[in-house]
């Protein structure tokens, strides 16, 4: 199994805080909710529908005050731009072949005392139908929770909602992500996939 390499500090100065709240005041955005007391989770990014999504998770994480791992498709990770995303946190998932890389995300937070890992169950910001699983089945196999991160284009805000602890019934699971989401608006909103598991 290949290793991942991964940034487990989760905790940045407040310098670091200030300057990226300044900008996305500057920017007619605002940052709501906080990030939770807990040593490992799975955030989730929802809805993305636009490259800009990437930049505000980013303010979102240094305004948070928080350091996480976030995953994306392997073609972001070539040059001249793969060497600056695996700084900033980035896990490259190559989708032809990632069948163990989600018990590859449960063994690092089995290995680890803290770790925060961020992922957008739609997985690309064109138009699906369906959520996929992956993240579903990473939290439920490490036994941590999900963090619901969102970002809303309509009210211009970017944060943090709820904790959930998933269920081994995943159509429950994903009913509480659909009550959360369903008034977040997404850069493109036609791009939005339905809430339910991709199967």
């Amino acid at each position: 199994m290949s290793t991942i390499s991964l940034d487990k500090s989760t905790i940045r100065p407040a310098f670091s805080q200030r300057l990226a709240r300044a900008i996305l005041k500057m920017v007619g955005w605002e940052m709501t909710g906080s990030f939770p007391d807990l040593p490992k989770y799975i955030l989730v990014g929802a809805p993305h529908t636009s490259n800009w999504d990437f930049p505000l998770a980013m303010l979102l994480m240094l305004a948070g005050g928080v350091r996480f791992n976030w995953i994306g498709k392997d073609s972001l990770f070539r040059w001249p731009l793969g060497g600056i995303f695996r700084r900033l946190g980035g896990i490259p998932v190559h989708r032809d072949r990632s069948n163990n890389f989600v018990a590859q995300i449960v063994q690092a937070f089995e290995n680890s005392e803290r770790l925060i890992i961020a992922i957008a169950p739609e997985g690309t910001r064109s138009l699906v139908t369906r959520w996929r699983t992956g993240f579903y089945y990473m939290a439920i196999g490490a036994q941590v929770p999900l963090v619901l991160g969102f970002v809303d284009y309509h009210k211009r805000q970017v944060g943090v909602g709820p904790v959930i602890y998933p269920s081994q019934d995943i159509e429950a699971t994903f009913a509480q992500l659909s009550e959360f989401y369903a008034d977040k608006t997404g850069k493109y909103p036609h791009k939005q996939g339905q809430i339910t598991p991709y199967h």
